[in-house]
């Protein structure tokens, strides 16, 4: 359970006392009608009326009448009636929609940006919202789509301003014919607009800042250069102020990084702009553009970052402003006068959205309370999110006040808060010290991560853990070494991601943290698709574990990670792996790290993402380097990505010889760790970037994690509540550094997990059952179903992380691994309902009805 502490004992024992009173053990998922226990070891409870809808709505706006609420969501238009505080019609657009950007019209019509080029209209016929016209933008300079974002109309209604995030440009729009009247530039990846009542002012918010100048370090975002500082984090964000007259920028002013919504107060003559990478809110003087000042929104100021306060929204005297705290699960009430919150309502999970309604609060959940939306009945997938949206009566000062206690405990404020002092004394060496900056015993970490797997998938078939062996398509045979380290070392039946796919899993991952940037992209992943820091704009502010590592003078060393790679000469799966048996070791796997900072920290040799490459070759790779060093670093990062599968694709592995590579590899690592002289003072942590890709009884978040050491507890089963945030805060410990973000000193580490009795037994790695070149057949040697199965591998791209949809790719991977047995709908993708008891119920009619 959590910690305690004097300071903080009446918030904190309510809320474990309101956990214990829901289930004696913590698990993702519903705790009672009205409170979640989230991925992120957090609760959310949302004040008032909490309206859970399929998708993730990420923006919203009130009707002029303020009947009707209005609420983007990934998928398209979400109407509410706010009096009855009902939804009332979902309505979604071809495409998707893109991370910000809807508006009512005075003449009643409903637009929003989709997730390509067009701005798009919504007209009440016959008591139904319907998609009527659309305005198509060109081309973004840089090519593909121009991904319009935040737009706002003219006072009179007959033109639209629209930001186009990668066209780096404002449009202006007449939307009486529906023509571009001019288009121009600003900064970079422009996101909201706020314009002036007497139209001749624009403020718009933008991401990468203003062109880099010759000289300074870039790095590519959607295809334009943004300054980025040495440890590949935006170096800039702006708003600019536009003379909409002339076309030009009359004002470049900084801000925090990924500055989201603009708020307008012409009669304060303030813009207000929330920051969600930096946690502030910047007060800007509309007169001279100049930053005024700039709020802190965490909960305290001592907080580590983490916040994210990305929607806003204005009392009518101007006085309070509110603000949408995406990782504190809450709206920050601010009192202006001060500066500073005067307490805060509690919201589902990621509120991106606010807006006032009357004596009403409005706020949209982009992640609800833990996405359980199924396709059709009892269905789970891992893209049927499900959001909410929560209406709530402004609180006078006592409410405000109970509410502030229960966001703050329930977000993990109090645990944060303790995490982050350092202490200032060494104290006896244990594994898992108690503050940072104390002694352990450990002084080697090394971070395996691979791709995308489940617990029930991998150890559904271990009696002693709760599993469901029904769902289990890797069992022993396939995954011997998983389950001897399992066994031997520790079973970790209760561990999850705190993410769901590869961009926000490996952000988790080495950041501790998603950004604004991955959260409101659901819709069209079409500025990018970050995945291995790969685009400037989402990276936490932070940084990566790796620089704190540094930055405390320790050492790293990088095996893989964020690279993207390709054999020299190109080569085939069969090819590779049979010039690897055969000992010529023939192929070279140049770097492709966009990372600069990481890039000189990591191996020249080892190859990252790519499915063509055998894991047996990174883990040759490795070892031999391994044996050549004289020193071992404090942190190693070892990706071995083989275990996400290709699905039936002819001539690449099955997807259970997949797996017995990536199980092979990694035991053979796990047994020179183990017999090397740095064995007793290494911790092993091997974990999942995410676990989109399979099936599990209690939730689709839950994953493997297998922690390694002389001083972790042997032949354990370990049930405590676990999760990615929580290995990181326990490597944090391990090597004397504060936690990096407020997820990660929020999460409990894994000293349960650990003695301070070492055993210094090895593993000893178990040969593979399964043939690694065990290959799916040439489609002519197929039956006729596993022909509709390759032809459907045969559309996917494997190239990059997660270009399949993961609902056909599930259904390829249960029907190549369970053969016939029934595909499991009722507990597909990572947030698949977690019923409690054992005996699956499966579905006999969907082998055949959604393999097309």
């Amino acid at each position: 359970m959590r910690t305690s502490s004097t300071t903080f004992v009446i918030v904190s024992l309510a809320a474990l006392s309101f956990v214990a009173g829901c289930q004696q053990k913590r698990v993702v998922g519903e705790l009672s009608p009205t409170a979640s226990l989230v991925p992120t070891d957090q609760i959310v409870r949302p004040a008032g009326t909490n309206l859970v809808v399929n998708g993730r709505p990420i923006d919203g706006v009130l009707s002029r009448d303020g009947k009707r609420f209005f609420a983007k969501d990934s998928r398209g238009l979400i109407v509410v009636d706010i009096v009855e505080k009902k939804v009332i019609q979902e309505l979604s657009i071809s495409g998707g929609t893109s991370l910000h950007g809807i508006a009512e019209a005075p003449d009643g019509s409903v637009w929003l940006t989709d997730a390509g080029n067009d701005l798009e209209q919504a007209v009440l016929e016959n008591g139904k919202y319907v998609w009527k016209r659309k305005v198509t933008f060109p081309a973004a300079p840089v090519g593909g789509a121009s991904y319009p974002c935040g737009f706002t109309f003219s006072g009179d209604g007959s033109k639209a301003f629209v930001c186009l995030s990668r066209s780096n440009q404002l449009a202006i729009v007449n939307l009486g014919d529906g023509k571009i009247e001019s288009q121009f530039d600003v900064d970079i990846a422009p996101f909201d607009v706020a314009v002036s009542s007497d139209g001749k002012t624009a403020w718009v918010s933008c991401w990468g800042g203003q062109r880099p100048k010759p000289g300074v370090m870039t790095q590519k975002s959607a295809g334009t250069e943004v300054e980025i500082d040495f440890r590949g984090v935006t170096k800039e964000a702006t708003v600019v102020q536009v003379d909409l007259t002339s076309k030009t920028i009359k004002k470049h002013t900084p801000v925090g990084l990924q500055p989201n919504q603009v708020l307008l107060d012409e009669r304060g003559k303030r813009v207000f702009v929330a920051c969600a990478n930096e946690d502030t809110v910047a007060i800007l003087d509309s007169t001279t553009g100049n930053v005024k000042q700039k709020l802190n929104i965490k909960p305290d100021p001592k907080l580590l970052f983490g916040s994210m306060p990305n929607a806003l929204a204005l009392s009518p005297d101007g006085r309070t402003l509110y603000v949408a705290n995406g990782g504190n699960n809450a709206i920050a009430v601010v009192d202006l006068a001060s500066g500073k919150p005067k307490g805060f309502i509690p919201t589902a999970w990621y509120p991106s959205g606010v807006v006032l309604a009357g004596d009403s609060i409005v706020v949209t959940n982009a992640k609800g309370t833990g996405s359980r939306s199924p396709r059709r009945m009892n269905e789970f997938n891992t893209h049927g999110h499900t959001g909410s949206i929560n209406i709530a009566k402004l609180p006078d000062a006592a409410q405000l006040a109970a509410w502030t206690k229960q966001s703050l405990d329930d977000a993990g404020v109090p645990q944060a808060l303790l995490a982050a002092e350092r202490s200032q004394r060494k104290g006896t060496p244990k594994p898992v010290p108690n503050k940072p900056g104390e002694a352990s015993t450990i002084e080697h970490v090394v971070y395996i991560i691979k791709e995308n797997r489940t617990y029930d998938q991998v150890f559904g078939d271990m009696p002693q853990g709760d599993g469901e062996p029904s769902l289990c398509s890797f069992p022993r045979e396939v995954s011997p070494n998983h389950h001897a380290l399992a066994e031997q070392f520790v079973l970790l039946d209760n561990y999850y991601c705190n993410g769901i796919l590869s961009a926000d899993g490996h952000s988790w991952a080495m950041e501790g943290y998603a950004s604004s940037y991955l959260e409101k992209s659901f819709g069209g992943w079409t500025r990018s698709y970050p995945f291995g820091g790969d685009d400037p704009l989402n990276v936490a502010a932070t940084g990566f574990l790796w620089d704190h590592v540094l930055a405390n003078g320790m050492s790293v060393l990088n095996f893989g990670e964020f690279d993207y790679a390709t054999s020299d000469p190109k080569g085939t799966w069969k090819e590779i792996y049979d010039d690897f048996v055969a000992g010529k070791n023939s192929y070279k796997y140049p770097k492709n790290i966009s990372v600069e900072r990481i890039r000189a920290y990591s191996d020249p040799d080892f190859p990252g993402w790519n499915m063509g490459i055998p894991d047996v070759v990174r883990a040759d790779i490795f070892l031999k380097k391994f044996k050549a060093m004289k020193t071992m670093p404090n942190l190693t990062v070892i990706y071995l990505p083989e275990d996400h599968g290709s699905g039936g694709s002819a001539g690449m592995p099955t997807p259970r010889a997949h797996m017995a590579d990536n199980d092979l590899a990694m035991g053979q690592i796990v047994e020179a760790l183990t017999n090397s002289p740095y064995w007793s003072k290494m911790a092993i942590f091997i974990n999942e970037d995410d676990p989109q890709n399979g099936w599990d009884h209690i939730d689709g978040h839950r994953s493997l994690c297998l922690v390694v050491s002389p001083y972790t507890k042997r032949k354990a089963v370990n049930s405590t509540f676990y999760n990615q945030t929580s290995v990181l805060h326990t490597m944090c410990l391990m090597l004397g550094i504060t936690p990096m973000t407020q997820f990660v000193a929020l999460s409990d580490p894994m000293r349960d997990v650990f003695t301070d009795k070492p055993d210094l037994t090895p593993f000893k790695c178990l040969p593979n059952n399964i043939p690694l070149d065990e290959l799916n057949p040439r489609r002519e040697e197929m039956t006729p179903e596993m022909q509709k199965l390759a032809d459907i591998s045969a559309k996917i791209d494997f190239s990059l992380p997660d270009r399949a949809d993961e609902n056909t790719l599930n259904r390829l991977v249960w029907r190549l691994t369970m053969g016939t047995k029934p595909y499991p709908t009722d507990w597909v993708g990572p947030h698949g309902r977690g019923l409690k008891s054992k005996g699956l119920k499966l579905d006999k009619n969907a082998v055949d009805e959604d393999d097309d």
